[in-house]
């Protein structure tokens, strides 16, 4: 097993406590991923992150299993660092606490349909930017606020339908798929960071807040990348390929008696040292192999050659040989195995702490890693409305304040 990271606890007054969004208060209205993940780069990085669920939750502490000692996986993976509370939207008091939070707030982020904040009497440019000149507001919606689609819902699996992400993936000649994690969503979530952070820089250089919109649909055709870059200059739509690439040969999935590999082969010379490893050394002076571009055209024939090679390997050995060699070639590990990899515990991504009701927790790590501020847990995923008391208290309001909940659905 690997031995995983147990966060130390840090000085108070140290910066690297702080993080370097230290002193960013965070009002995060948002439920499911986009906006959740959002918020939990900025929490990790020191925002305070004050997390505003409705009597119901957000749904994703009902989506499993698992579940552990009652807390949804899938809850728990965009939720740490952050401080949950509970505020019924259906009763103006919850709103005017949400406006009293908004006041001394830094950020906002929401994801509900548009108009949803507006009909809450919580709209940016008709309530919060009068109350707030230096707030950043961030929507995040399925297509954006303006335009024929604003008012449809955003689901991960319909953006990637609808914008480009399933008409490329999927085995040649196969069925369109969609990819295994709601991609389009976690895109989303660091588009809307890396805005947020953005705006704040141009804050502090102008005292100016601003409405940062971001939605689903315009992440996904700005990830489509190469593929959009095809078709917008070339007229080209490539077919779905499986796991090879429109314009880089060979890159694809080859079978091996130990299971597949990948293999990634970038270049000339790659591709050299790859038939050298296979015992092929006539493939590079074949007309048809001799560069990449010929590679593409003749991929089919190729890709059949290698197949054969490739059969009766050891793929995990011939996988160390090609690292040792310099080529791309890596085996498909399933999560068990990505877990055990030696780089996750030296990279230390995987973070053990302890949970109030699951005992000791395990998550993915930080994927940053900031030298003089680094990200820091500070506060398990909470519990359903934990932090409630100690929130009101902050702005001055008892809990008896509030009037009692709308009953759920």
């Amino acid at each position: 097993m690997n031995s995983f990271a147990t966060p130390p606890p840090v000085p108070a007054d140290s910066g690297a406590a702080r993080g370097p969004l230290h002193g960013v208060r965070v009002i995060d209205l948002s439920r499911v991923l986009a906006g959740p993940f959002a918020t939990m780069m900025m929490a990790d990085l020191g925002a305070d992150v004050i997390k505003v669920e409705s009597p119901v939750g957000d749904d994703t502490r009902r989506w499993g299993p698992p579940w552990v000692a009652g807390e949804s996986a899938y809850f728990t993976c965009t939720n740490r660092n952050k401080r949950a509370i509970v505020l019924d939207f259906k009763r103006e008091r919850a709103r005017e606490v949400v406006r009293r939070l908004i006041a001394d707030a830094d950020v906002v982020i929401e994801n509900f349909r548009v108009g949803t904040m507006e009909k809450w009497g919580l709209g940016y440019e008709d309530v919060l930017r009068s109350l707030n000149p230096g707030l950043v507001y961030c929507s995040i919606t399925g297509y954006g606020r303006t335009g024929p689609a604003a008012p449809l819902p955003g689901y991960d699996p319909i953006i990637e339908a609808v914008a480009g992400f399933m008409s490329i993936n999927g085995e040649e000649n196969g069925r369109p798929l969609k990819v295994g994690v709601a991609v389009i969503d976690i895109l989303t979530g660091c588009q809307a960071a890396f805005a947020i952070v953005s705006a704040l820089v141009h804050r502090e250089r102008s005292g100016e807040g601003q409405r940062v919109d971001l939605s689903l649909f315009e992440t996904s055709l700005s990830a489509l990348a190469n593929q959009a870059s095809a078709y917008l200059m070339g007229g080209v739509i490539h077919p779905r390929l499986g796991n090879a690439h429109p314009h880089i040969v060979p890159t694809d999935t080859y079978e091996t008696r130990t299971g597949p590999v990948m293999v990634c082969v970038g270049n000339d010379h790659q591709f050299k040292r790859l038939c050298h490893l296979l015992g092929a050394t006539e493939l590079p002076t074949d007309a048809r192999f001799v560069s990449n571009p010929e590679r593409v055209a003749h991929r089919h024939e190729l890709g059949a050659i290698l197949r054969e090679l490739f059969a009766p390997l050891d793929g995990r050995a011939f996988a160390a040989s090609a690292d040792a060699a310099g080529v791309p070639v890596a085996p498909v590990l399933e999560l068990d195995e990505v877990f055990e990899h030696p780089q996750v515990a030296a990279r230390d991504m995987v973070i053990e702490f302890d949970h109030p009701t699951v005992g000791r927790m395990r998550q993915v790590g930080f994927p940053y890693k900031l030298e003089r501020t680094p990200a820091q847990l500070r506060y398990p995923p909470p519990l359903f409305g934990q932090h409630t008391d100690e929130v009101l208290a902050e702005i001055g309001v008892a809990p008896d304040e509030l009037e009692p909940a709308a009953p759920t659905p």
